[in-house]
């Protein structure tokens, strides 16, 4: 499918979620950049994809699409149907499966792929991808036994993520957010935000042959219309309030977060904060 025909259909995609009943110019932001994404990958109509971290369906809806009526796309997420709000996985893929993508789309919703009972033959899977979730890993170790996991079922793996390197100052609050949330994370003070395991471009690269992926393509995705810095932001401002979480940190440790969180207020505007640029890498 032509990058121009996905992104055309990215208005009816974005209208189909659950979730534009709340935001629809959000959402028609988050569809057309996913849309901007998959056209610009080899998915012919007819293949099959396994999609990690699939979420409320952004990429999904859009993935559906990609491989026509034909295809296949089965969607896993390790979160229960509740998680979410204001529309939860399971409205948001209720939505989607009533709707004329439905047929196309099996939601896995609970489900670890490490998990022995979650098994697929060898090539089962076309495609397998990771569209912005990889963050929401554990730890570097966890995507990459997760990587190495799925190397049988799938051909060709689509992965995109948030990069670390700001392009422009105006980023600098998204990733001051991100690296706040991380190091909290990593301290081993857990939440349910979606940044657990911030990591660099280059630290993907790395990880990739360890799975048994051999990268054969990497480059710079816009992000202009995106509004992921203001939530990031605003989680990041939630979290470092939280009195239980701050006090659970070493002393060195959440001085160094309320330092950087000064930092943060002071270059973050309340609103319309630019996001972090972001990256594609394929492999195969």
């Amino acid at each position: 499918m032509h990058h121009s025909d996905l992104r055309a259909k990215a208005p009816s995609l974005a209208a189909g979620m659950a979730a534009a009943d709340h935001g629809p110019d959000i959402q028609l932001a988050q569809t057309r950049h996913r849309a901007a994404l998959v056209a610009s990958w080899d998915i012919t109509p007819g293949s099959t994809i396994l999609e990690l971290g699939c979420g409320q369906g952004d990429m999904t809806a859009v993935l559906a699409e990609a491989v026509g009526p034909t295809g296949r796309v089965v969607a896993t997420d390790v979160a229960e149907p509740s998680y979410g709000a204001p529309v939860t996985l399971g409205e948001s893929a209720a939505r989607l499966s009533a709707g004329p993508l439905g047929s196309r789309i099996d939601f896995r919703f609970t489900t670890d792929v490490l998990d022995p009972s979650v098994e697929f033959p060898e090539s089962t899977f076309d495609h397998v991808v990771l569209a912005h979730c990889s963050w929401y890993f554990a730890s570097l170790a966890h995507l990459r036994d997760t990587l190495a996991r799925v190397r049988p079922w799938a051909r060709r793996l689509w992965f995109t993520e948030w990069d670390l390197t700001p392009a422009s100052d105006d980023q600098l609050a998204h990733l001051l957010a991100v690296l706040i949330q991380g190091q909290i994370e990593a301290a081993g003070s857990h939440g349910q935000g979606n940044v657990r395991t911030p990591f660099s471009r280059e630290a993907l690269l790395r990880l990739l042959p360890e799975a048994g992926w051999t990268a054969d393509g990497s480059r710079p995705v816009d992000t202009e219309d995106l509004q992921d810095g203001d939530w990031e932001i605003a989680a990041c401002r939630d979290l470092t309030t939280a009195q239980e979480r701050m006090a659970a940190l070493p002393e060195p440790l959440r001085q160094l977060v309320l330092s950087q969180t000064d930092v943060l207020q002071a270059v973050a505007k309340p609103r319309g904060n630019r996001s972090l640029p972001a990256y594609t890498v394929t492999a195969r």
